[in-house]
């Protein structure tokens, strides 16, 4: 699974500067450099932390704000690592219309995890995210970047708990 390999490819006593400037020396010379270096920093690490920021910011002649800006614009950003799973439930309007907000707070319930957190256990993050284009399937979610359609009842939340249980 891509999740539990993440980090793998990095030395384990590796410094975030070196990891930085590894990907800096792939990413620097390219004219929008920061955005690939953020992706692939984040697979390196899980995350993009205030230390990473800081080195990116020196490897790319970058001001922190300016990193740090991107970091947290970009929901797809993490600071701190995901869990184990991932479920992404969609906030738009179509999946609101049909009763998100009453299967997401199920959802939430079954799973044991308030929306944009991890789970204490690290088993499973749960974020919103506003429209993953199914909208006349909705509610929908990506269980670890697997699209769960119609998620209208108890059935569906036992079928996401079932696989973030695995």
């Amino acid at each position: 699974m891509e999740r539990e390999s993440r980090g793998m490819n990095m030395a384990v006593d590796e410094s975030i500067e070196a990891i930085v400037a590894r990907l800096a020396a792939t990413h620097g010379d390219r004219r929008g450099a920061l955005l690939p270096l953020l992706h692939d920093l984040q697979e390196a690490l899980g995350k993009v932390d205030d230390a990473a920021v800081a080195a990116v910011a020196a490897a790319l002649n970058l001001s922190r704000a300016e990193v740090h800006g991107v970091v947290t614009f970009y929901h797809d950003f993490r600071r701190a690592p995901a869990g184990r799973h991932v479920v992404k439930y969609c906030r738009a309007e179509s999946c609101q219309s049909r009763g998100g907000a009453a299967i997401e707070a199920a959802l939430a319930r079954r799973l044991d995890v308030t929306m944009g957190e991890t789970r204490a256990d690290g088993q499973v993050t749960l974020e919103p995210v506003y429209c993953l284009g199914l909208c006349a399937i909705g509610p929908n979610a990506l269980v670890d970047g697997a699209p769960v359609a119609r998620i209208d009842g108890d059935a569906a939340i036992e079928r996401i708990a079932a696989t973030v249980a695995a």
